[in-house]
């Protein structure tokens, strides 16, 4: 079992307070990210929950009992860190075992359990090389191992793909969705990669200065965002946001109390307050300047061709870059004049303080 809950959980340097009062209930099996800007409090809340950072106030607790006040040895949790942190005159066998050995483990059954993990993670014919002579992914699955054969009750990770170079990064990632499948162990996972959290977790949790600004599954975060933060932080390219004002039965792009477009919404009265729309580049069509249905109209600056995409930014004048994912296929060039529609089903409307806005359906 591996169910983890924080209760009002705050952390503090000195006069400095880092965590405030943080709640999270984390099921057992469950793969949660945490996931924020540099700064924001996602690390110390992992070392926290691992027991190498004390807790200033609030309770940790590990399947009902509390742990607050327990080292990291006696809270039933193996970390993965950004380093390996592997013993280089060891043997990938040695250090595979090395936990289990310290533990006082006979040495056939250090012998067993080293070879149950890597044969979970493909290292068998690896076990009698040193660290030297391995790739980074190799060296990071050689640590995940040495976590796995303590048979914890969760994992923790604390951005363990950022010294790994993209092609290694992505095979990394399935390796650690297919552990997470086999083993249905429960994970916590630090990244600031947002392509990371959004194919890994069960659970995102969305942290600023500090404290939560919303959790909830990748496409409940993508589709439904709280506010203007987790609406802009999540997803990549980032949603595009642009000032408004509700007039009547629609709603009207406005920059400096100039008029650069409109469009008429069905819920209008509903989002009368709404000061700021967000839209995502996937949402937008690309049209003629002369089409009526086009909400504002611009002049494309720069084309990013991907093969299955080309993102388009286009500036509106008096409003910010607005990006547009297209389909690879269509041809736009840097100064070519377009129009661009909203898709109505999927428009975001936020107040005056970042808010959601939800009274709408």
């Amino acid at each position: 079992m591996g169910a983890i809950r924080l209760e009002a959980v705050e952390k503090w340097f000195g006069d400095l307070q880092v965590i405030k009062g943080v709640d999270l209930d984390i099921a057992d099996g469950e793969f949660v990210i945490f996931v924020g800007p540099s700064g924001c409090g996602k690390s110390t809340l992992l070392r926290m929950i691992s027991g190498l950072e004390e807790a200033s106030r609030g309770k940790i607790l590990i399947d009902g009992e509390d742990v607050t006040a327990r080292p990291p040895s006696g809270r039933g949790l193996s970390m993965v860190f950004q380093s390996y942190a592997l013993y280089p005159h060891m043997s990938v066998r040695e250090n595979v075992g090395f936990p289990l050995k310290t533990a006082g483990m006979a040495k056939a059954d250090i012998e067993k359990k080293v070879a149950e993990a890597a044969d979970i993670l493909k290292l068998s014919d690896y076990l009698d090389r040193r660290p030297k002579a391995l790739s980074g992914g190799q060296r990071q699955r050689v640590a995940i191992g040495r976590a796995i054969v303590r048979e914890p009750k969760g994992f923790l990770f604390d951005e363990p793909l950022s010294n790994l170079d993209a092609a290694l990064r992505v095979e990394m990632r399935l390796e650690i969705a297919r552990l997470h499948n086999r083993l249905g162990t429960t994970m916590i996972y630090v990244t600031h990669d947002q392509v990371e959290a959004m194919t890994l977790a069960d659970k995102i949790v969305v942290l600023q200065t500090g404290r939560i600004e919303q959790e909830g599954s990748p496409r409940e975060l993508y589709e439904r965002p709280d506010n203007l933060f987790v609406a802009q932080f999540i997803g990549s390219p980032k949603m595009n946001t642009l000032p408004i004002s509700v007039s009547g039965a629609e709603f009207v792009l406005v920059s400096d109390s100039n008029i650069k477009g409109r469009g008429k919404y069905p819920h209008a009265e509903s989002i009368r307050k709404a000061r700021t729309l967000g839209i995502r580049p996937e949402h937008i069509e690309v049209s003629s300047t002369d089409n009526e249905q086009a909400n504002c109209e611009g002049t494309v600056e720069v084309v990013e061709y991907l093969g299955a995409d080309t993102f388009l930014y286009v500036v509106v004048e008096g409003l910010e870059t607005v990006m547009v994912r297209t389909p690879g296929t269509m041809v736009h060039r840097p100064g070519d004049r377009v129009g661009l529609k909203f898709l109505t089903d999927h428009l975001h409307f936020f107040d005056t303080d970042g808010k959601a806005i939800r009274e709408y359906p």
